[in-house]
């Protein structure tokens, strides 16, 4: 599950945007079910080197404003990997995952720019996303 959909549930489960690590793991693990303690574990990394999740004196604070960003960077990715598949015969779910292993190639790119490159590797034509891609 994406970071962005995750942190959303967790927030909306509790209701609040600060929590301890050991209770958004939990919360994500064993109340909703959304993933393995060590998904959790690296969504928090994850979180926190984007900027998304703060820590400060113990406490994991989310940043609801950069949270959302994420999310419609998260609907830009989903929308070139549903075009990407569809040319392709492929599933969504597939050419997200196929697009991750360029990040040996090409480093930690974010998500969408994975997408995006996945796309040009493969001879899709990527045109009409390169307005929409904020590098």
């Amino acid at each position: 599950m994406s970071l962005v959909k995750s942190l959303r549930n967790a927030i909306l489960y509790k209701g609040s945007n600060e929590f301890n690590k050991q209770e958004l793991i939990g919360i994500l693990v064993f109340t909703l079910k959304l993933m393995d303690v060590k998904s959790a574990k690296e969504l928090i990394e994850r979180g926190i080197k984007s900027g998304v999740i703060v820590e400060k004196d113990g406490t994991l604070i989310i940043n609801e404003e950069l949270l959302e960003n994420e999310e419609k960077k998260e609907c830009l990715r989903d929308e070139m990997a549903s075009y990407i598949a569809k040319m392709l015969g492929w599933s969504k779910e597939d050419v997200v995952e196929e697009a991750e292993k360029l990040k040996d190639r090409y480093g930690d790119l974010d998500e969408k720019i994975l997408v995006y490159l996945f796309g040009m590797d493969k001879g899709v034509d990527m045109s009409r996303f390169k307005d929409k891609l904020e590098v």
